[in-house]
């Protein structure tokens, strides 16, 4: 008898053991329904876009870009300075983001490895106009530095020189092209060969807005015979001209100019630039954020975006006026 109530008890306790056991699975799986709900109903993806910590032209069409594709999709989009420390990156994942756009300007080892941890711990990270190098390589939006060379190679043989001195001035206001100067360089040597006269220099200038002027000054006193100069920001490309003109040197160096403002297009139009290489960089950012919530929604995305070089060169501002009537 009083064996088979204690089975009796025992089967009992199992049977609610089963019971409650179920409940907490029915439960759990309904919490995690009505979270899955809220996320689409209520509650956007959330991305975190790292650009670097300067304010520039750069980092505030990259932000545009990023801002107009979060809008488009419905994803909340917040904005992080990217020290060159890594600091902001180590407490990425702290952030509560589904992915994160890292626009690095340097081949910093530290921002290397945090992406990288960061991407071994399940975090999506797409990086936009500078690509790092990497085992498992990055999705990248950006342009290819490469052809950035060539183009304005092929703007300097446009004037029919025979030989060749030619300057780069790069930037602290584009650090994408700084980042990959080799690649620039290279492309430039591969379109003059053997028409450049000696091996490519090349000139940083800062946040300064006079920074052109001052570098052009210093790249005339100690590099004469200089035949070309090729600028890689917009602010440099008008204030280099500028001391260009001031030092009476017009028609004697020739001036491949980066970007499209109205101060450029009159520049082009009366002949004192040859030529400049337009990268849309809003964009860079706007398919940055649009090939993570591709690898977000489906898993996968292209490895490389290249959004592509735009060469405006003198006859295109002729053809321009021409249509005008002007």
């Amino acid at each position: 008898m009083k064996t088979g109530f204690k089975i009796a008890l025992a089967v009992s306790g199992m049977l609610a053991l089963f019971s409650l056991g179920m409940s907490v699975f029915q439960v759990r799986d309904l919490l995690a329904r009505v979270n899955d709900d809220a996320a689409v109903e209520g509650n956007p993806r959330h991305y975190a876009l790292y650009i670097p910590e300067q304010r520039d032209s750069f980092s505030a069409e990259i932000r545009s870009g990023a801002a107009a594709a979060a809008a488009e999709f419905g994803i909340s989009l917040s904005v992080h300075p990217l020290d060159a420390e890594g600091t902001s990156l180590s407490v990425a994942g702290y952030i509560g983001a589904d992915g994160l756009v890292a626009c690095p300007d340097s081949d910093s080892p530290v921002i290397a490895g945090e992406l990288e941890r960061l991407r071994k711990e399940g975090v999506l990270v797409v990086l936009a106009g500078h690509n790092l190098k990497a085992e498992q390589p990055w999705p990248f939006v950006g342009t290819n530095s490469f052809d950035f060379g060539k183009k304005a190679g092929s703007l300097i043989l446009s004037a029919g020189q025979s030989d060749h001195s030619v300057a780069v001035v790069y930037s602290e206001k584009s650090p994408a092209l700084f980042a990959e100067r080799e690649l620039v360089e290279m492309g430039l040597t591969n379109a003059l060969r053997s028409r450049l006269a000696e091996p490519v220099f090349s000139h940083k200038t800062d946040l300064n807005p006079r920074s052109a002027e001052r570098t052009v000054y210093e790249l005339v006193r100690s590099r004469l015979p200089l035949t070309a100069v090729v600028f890689t920001d917009p602010a440099d490309t008008i204030a280099g001209t500028q001391a260009i003109i001031d030092l009476g040197l017009l028609g004697q160096v020739q001036i491949i100019g980066c970007g499209e403002t109205d101060s450029i297009r009159d520049y082009i139009d009366k002949r004192i630039i040859s030529g400049s290489l337009v990268v849309n960089t809003e964009k860079i950012g706007y398919e940055a954020v649009r090939a993570l919530f591709e690898l977000d929604a489906v898993g996968y995305t292209s490895n490389s975006v290249d959004i592509g070089i735009r060469v405006l060169s003198g006859q295109q501002s002729r053809d321009r006026m021409n249509q005008r009537g002007d």
